[in-house]
This record gives C-alpha cells, sequence and structure tokens, in this order.
C-alpha cells in the first residue's frame, strides 16, 4: 500500500474518531443541562408547596462561574481618567491616586477599586441622552457591563451600570453615571482588574441547591418573602489585602418582593 494512501485511511480514521467524541460530548451536555433543569424546575416546586411563587424561567444559571482573585490596576485608573479629563496630572497620596485637570474636573482612585470623578458643567453634555453617553464611555473605559439602570426625576438623571466578568454580573462594582442640567458631573463605583484563576477555588452552587438553600433560611426566620422574582448566578467582589488585592466570589443574588439577598456559594 502506498504512503498517501495510509496517509488518507490515517486522517479518515482521526476524523472519525472526532466526530464520535464530538457527538459524544454533545450528547453528554445536553444530557447535563436536562438534568439541570430539571434540578430547578423540582425546588421551584419545592419553594411553591413552602408558599413561596417562582418560575423556572426566572432563574439565570451560571456553571462556569469560579472565584478569581484581583489586583489594583494602575492602568485601568489612568485610562478611566483619561476617557473624563484628558490628559491629567497625577499626585501618589500612598494608597489614594489623585487625578487632576482644571479645565475638566478630578478624580480619586482608592486601593479595593473605589473611585468618583467630578466633572466641571459642560465637560460632558448628554446631548444623545443620559443612557447611551454613559455607554459610549463605558466603552471608552473598556468597561464590561451586564444591565443599565436609569432613574430620572425633573432635575437630574442618573445611570448605573452593573460590572461583569465574561457575562456574569459583579453585583456590587456598579458604575453611576450622575447627571443634571444636561451635564455629566459625576462619577463613581468600583472597578475591578487583575482577575486570575485562584487555585482550588469556589465554584458557583447549583441552582436548585441555592434555591433550596434560600428556602431554608425563610423556614429559618432569616429571611421574609412570598416570591421569588428572579435569582442569578455571579459574583461579588471583596478586598482582602491593604494594596488592593481582592477576590469575586461565585454568589447567587436572589431578587423577591422585599428585598435583594446574595446567597454566598
Amino acid at each position: 500500500m502506498s504512503v498517501s494512501r495510509i496517509k488518507t485511511i490515517t486522517i479518515a480514521a482521526l476524523a472519525l474518531i472526532n466526530i464520535f467524541f464530538g457527538a459524544y460530548i454533545v450528547r453528554d451536555t445536553a444530557a447535563d443541562a436536562r438534568s439541570e433543569r430539571q434540578a430547578v424546575e423540582n425546588a421551584c416546586a419545592v419553594l411553591r408547596a413552602g408558599g413561596i411563587a417562582v418560575e423556572p424561567g426566572d432563574v439565570t444559571s451560571g456553571d462556569a462561574i469560579i472565584a478569581m482573585r484581583t489586583a489594583r490596576g494602575i492602568e485601568t485608573e489612568e485610562l478611566i481618567a483619561r476617557t473624563f479629563l484628558g490628559s491629567a496630572d497625577m499626585t501618589d497620596q500612598g494608597v489614594i491616586y489623585l487625578y487632576e485637570n482644571s479645565a475638566r474636573g478630578s478624580a480619586v482612585f482608592y486601593s479595593g477599586g473605589d473611585f468618583v470623578i467630578n466633572l466641571n458643567e459642560g465637560v460632558i453634555t448628554n446631548s444623545g441622552g443620559a443612557q447611551k453617553t454613559a455607554q459610549r464611555l463605558l466603552r471608552d473605559m473598556k468597561t464590561e457591563t451586564t444591565a443599565l439602570i436609569v432613574a430620572t426625576n425633573a432635575e437630574s438623571e442618573t445611570v448605573t451600570a452593573v460590572c461583569s466578568y465574561k457575562g456574569a454580573s459583579i453585583f456590587n462594582c456598579q458604575i453611576e453615571f450622575a447627571f443634571s442640567s444636561g451635564s455629566l458631573r459625576t462619577v463613581k463605583g468600583r472597578y475591578v482588574a487583575g482577575i486570575e484563576p485562584v487555585e482550588d477555588g469556589a465554584v458557583i452552587a447549583h441552582a436548585g441547591t441555592a434555591l433550596l438553600g434560600f428556602l431554608a433560611s425563610v423556614r429559618r426566620g432569616d429571611v421574609e418573602c412570598t416570591q421569588i422574582i428572579s435569582a442569578e448566578a455571579g459574583y461579588q467582589h471583596s478586598v482582602v489585602g491593604s494594596f488592593g488585592e481582592g477576590v469575586i466570589a461565585p454568589v447567587w443574588q436572589i431578587t423577591t418582593d422585599t428585598g435583594i439577598y446574595i446567597a454566598e456559594s
């Protein structure tokens, strides 16, 4: 048999093996998804029997959510400052960095990721609408988000963005844009940077497990509610070091008729 003939047979055999394993993985993944949906449906049935209204469609899963390490990002802070102030003078005040541009405003960054930016009137206007202006600025900041919440009254408008990592919300990392008299005046919130895996980090609890755990909290009297509006898998950020080191831990945010609760994995 010729060498070319052997190569052709070998390639064909490898292709068949790849197809076989691909079909096996797809079938296995589909089976896992069905099992997860069934577990959610069963948990919802148990909650309803316990007097808490909830629908499986209101539960957003997140199997790939695991604990991650974070670090202070000086380059991220510089990018955020430039987005609003353009060129600015930076003053190192220990763990606090101050950026100033007398014509535009100032920005203060703290080691844990919190920051406050104050802008002069007319520096950034909301001529295209507050929400679109906030979206454009978030793109310039290279900040990933999952939701924008808009609040309006007679004199001002506020847009709050929920930050995220790879599509999963970081519930306590939010950035608020406050507009007044047609101008953006204040931006404040928290960013995360330097994200990398934690060895043996915690993994998000299965949706069914999280729901039943919440039911146990209700029965203990820790929580009072009659309806779960939504349950979403995501992250909660916390600072663990004096130089801005932190973690984003997998959690469930459960929104009910009485409030919002964070359930750790």
